[in-house]
Formats: C-alpha cells, structure tokens, sequence
C-alpha cells in the first residue's frame, strides 16, 4: 500500500508540474485516501501515527495549493499579506505541530517511562 502511495504521489505531482489538471486533481483522492488509512492502520504506534498524520496533513497542504494554481486564486488576496497559496500553510502547519509536539513532549515522555520501567 505505502509503494501504491508513493505512485500516486508522483502522479500527483507531475500532473501539477506539467498543469494536466484533470489528472493532478483526481490522483487527490486517492493519494490522501491512502495516506489516512496509512495513519489509520499504524495509529496504535505513536511515532508512526505523528509522522504518516503530518503526511496527511501535508498532501492536503500540497494539494490545495495545486488547486490554487489550477484555479487561478493563489494569487487572489485573502486578508493583508496573505493569498489564497498562503492558506496551505494551515495543514502545513498542522502537520509541523503533530510533529513537534510527538518529539517535545510524547517521544520525552516515552524515554522517561522506559527509563523508569529498566531501573
């Protein structure tokens, strides 16, 4: 499933590269479909479960600015300073914050349980 990820991935992102919009925007589905059962089926794993949710996060991200593009509103200003591109940094961001909250504070927490439970 994960090599079946990664081929829809690249599709994705060729499609974008290239502008086949059809293509880019129907690879979506499938790729982020395949990336939440990913992180559905490793969620008892917390390590595994924080980085294939930032995936998640981040094909949603990626795939809403290549939207943007194909429709034109990446550019369209949204508020002072930020365009309808700088909203996937709210996945984006996301993302980073699973991430960074596994290794601040659930990866210590892990050690120190590990620790404790050795002595």
């Amino acid at each position: 499933m994960e090599n079946t990820h990664i081929l829809f991935w690249l599709v994705k992102d060729i499609s974008w590269c290239m502008i086949w919009k059809t293509l880019g925007l129907l690879m979506v589905g499938p790729t982020l479909g395949i990336a939440i059962v990913i992180a559905w089926r490793t969620r008892a794993y917390k390590s595994e479960l924080a980085h294939n949710l930032a995936i998640v996060f981040w094909i949603t991200a990626n795939s809403y600015w290549m939207a943007s593009e194909f429709f034109h509103f990446d550019a369209v200003v949204v508020a002072p300073g930020v365009t309808g591109k700088h909203l996937a940094l709210v996945p984006f961001l996301i993302g980073l914050g699973i991430l960074l909250y596994y290794y601040l504070v659930q990866k210590p927490r892990e050690t120190r349980e590990t620790q404790v439970a050795t002595l």
